[in-house]
């Protein structure tokens, strides 16, 4: 099964991939951050590649899919600016 990851950001697809594309493998990734914090049964670890683009609105959706294996979406807030006098 080739494995392909999708990027949508706020609702307009960003990336579109195989997982073989990526530079580092999965078992490296983890390796690498468990470095810098503890990771529990049941931690996501999730990234993307370059092609993603800022995120500038006050609210962003950001969803990443695997065809086969599941959807993750998630919703950032930026602070709005605090209004000077």
């Amino acid at each position: 099964m080739k494995l392909v990851v999708r990027t949508v950001l706020n609702r307009v697809e960003r990336q579109n991939y195989p997982i073989s594309d990526m530079i580092f493998r999965a078992q490296q990734l983890v390796s690498h951050i468990s470095h810098d914090m503890t990771l529990l049964p049941g931690d996501l670890v999730c990234g993307t590649s370059i092609g993603v683009g800022a995120m500038k609105e006050l609210v962003n959706t950001v969803t990443i899919a695997i065809d086969g294996i599941d959807v993750l979406t998630n919703e950032f807030r930026q602070q709005s600016p605090c209004a000077t006098s």
